[in-house]
């Protein structure tokens, strides 16, 4: 942790303190004086030195918390939290753009294995319920940290290896196999982690997520992938642009 970030406080405008507060740690982030990963210090600390009460420090901290400006982590601090993500809603992977950002992408293959495509799957992949399909389950990590958690299912005819997919991106292994993607379907939610994706991620407890489901087809049409992914609301968004009609 660097020197505490000096705070003027106005205490005779109508301002919330805590509000005061906030907007001073952010003001600082924005112009680069706290940097992305610093420790801040504690909110009795920071209590004790700009004459405020406890619950008052908290509250300043949790504003910033919620709107993904810091992050918390008990036994850890707080720190000024990475960067986000900001990904275009093209037909393109993840693994390839992160690694056009310079994100350094990383894969975790957690599963791996032919199943019976069940009545959604089989929907989605327009072949009869019971189709024998790949699943795959994969942690997509940027910079070493964890982003998000994706299950894909694809024919078993098309399915790329565990090696490929740890060195490769999903849409990068196909085109190897000469599977060329052409249009998409996709849906983009969001919802609560689960107890497992919660530590999977590194999130807190019931933190939110982003979802995205999607299906891929070829030129002839055919329908390539079935994906449904989640990814860290804190640290991932998708950017879009729209035209008027």
């Amino acid at each position: 942790m660097t020197q505490p970030l000096r705070i003027d406080l106005d205490r005779t405008s109508p301002v919330p303190l805590y509000h005061q507060v906030a907007e001073a740690i952010q003001a600082a982030i924005d112009d680069g004086r706290l940097e992305r990963g610093e420790l801040l210090e504690n909110e009795i600390a920071m209590a004790a030195r700009l004459g405020i009460s406890r619950p008052t420090a908290r509250q300043a901290l949790r504003v910033l918390v919620d709107k993904g400006r810091l992050v918390r982590r008990r036994g850890a601090g707080t720190r000024v939290a990475p960067a986000r993500i900001r990904r275009p809603v093209e037909l393109t992977s993840l693994y390839d753009d992160l690694a056009k950002g310079g994100q350094e992408p990383s894969t975790v293959v957690l599963e791996l294995e032919d199943v019976a495509a069940s009545s959604e799957i089989a929907t989605a992949l327009e072949v009869p319920e019971g189709t024998e399909v790949v699943r795959l389950r994969r942690l997509r990590m940027a910079g070493g940290e964890p982003l998000a958690i994706m299950t894909n299912y694809l024919p078993v005819a098309i399915a790329p290896s565990r090696e490929e997919l740890e060195k490769d991106g999903l849409y990068d292994c196909l085109r190897g196999r000469g599977v060329r993607l052409h249009i998409a379907r996709q849906r983009i939610g969001a919802r609560i982690a689960t107890a497992a994706e919660s530590r999977m991620l590194e999130e807190p407890s019931r933190a939110a997520l982003l979802t995205m489901e999607r299906t891929a087809f070829d030129e002839s049409g055919g329908a390539i992938e079935f994906g449904q992914h989640v990814y860290r609301a804190s640290r991932y968004v998708f950017d879009t642009t729209l035209f008027a009609s």
